[in-house]
């Protein structure tokens, strides 16, 4: 048995295992944000005459935008990834969309105004990142004769690369939205508080497990 074949069979049950990891705190992160929104926000409701329940619906879909994105840490063939990856990346695109919409339909309710925030500047550069890296894969690598090989290999890196960016700065726009909503809400120590600190705490492993499962299955 030699070096290589070590390290191959190493890498995959690293990857296995923070797979499941993974998995397991997406999960839980989004399990415990709908008990928050059910328990102590009211629900949720687009349609709702309760801005509270609008607004709601804003960090319900973009983290779960965000969780489908665990997909890529399960096995399959090439072109099956291919095709699951730009279908999973534009239902995401949509969902944020409708997220988006929720939150500004809640500031209209308030008369509040838009875009003052950390946490609106960074969400809104991320999603508007994550459109052009949608593009930028549906046109490089989805249609081969849409490029050469050459150019492919050259931009798969920065396609990887940037992915990994944007996956951070994800997590970043949750960590300052949970932040905002809890300094909004002047929660204080209360039990709701807590949770919500849980909840930044498992979506920043989510994030992180995610990123380093598939940096793993890469290597073998």
């Amino acid at each position: 048995m030699d070096v290589i074949t070590v390290d191959r069979r190493t890498y995959l049950r690293s990857a296995s295992r923070i797979t499941v990891l993974a998995h397991l705190l997406g999960l839980t992160a989004l399990v415990l944000l709908i008990f928050w929104l059910l328990h102590y926000r009211e629900g949720l409701d687009l349609d709702s005459e309760n801005p509270s329940r609008v607004f709601n619906v804003h960090p319900f879909l973009m983290y779960f935008g965000s969780a489908m994105m665990v997909y890529k840490t399960i096995p399959a063939e090439h072109q099956v990834q291919k095709f699951v990856h730009l279908f999973f990346n534009l239902v995401s695109l949509v969902l944020g969309i409708v997220g988006i919409h929720a939150v500004f339909k809640y500031h209209d309710k308030l008369h509040l105004e838009d875009m003052t925030s950390l946490h609106s500047w960074i969400g809104m550069v991320t999603f508007c990142l994550f459109i052009l890296q949608w593009l930028f894969g549906f046109s490089f690598f989805l249609f081969s004769q849409a490029s050469t090989v050459n150019t492919r290999a050259r931009a798969l890196p920065w396609h990887v690369n940037g992915g990994r960016a944007l996956l951070y700065m994800a997590i970043c726009a949750a960590e300052t939205g949970l932040m905002q909503k809890a300094t909004y809400l002047r929660l204080g120590g209360s039990r709701e508080s807590h949770l919500m600190n849980v909840l930044g705490v498992l979506i920043l492993l989510f994030g992180i497990t995610v990123d380093i499962s598939v940096a793993l299955a890469r290597c073998i």
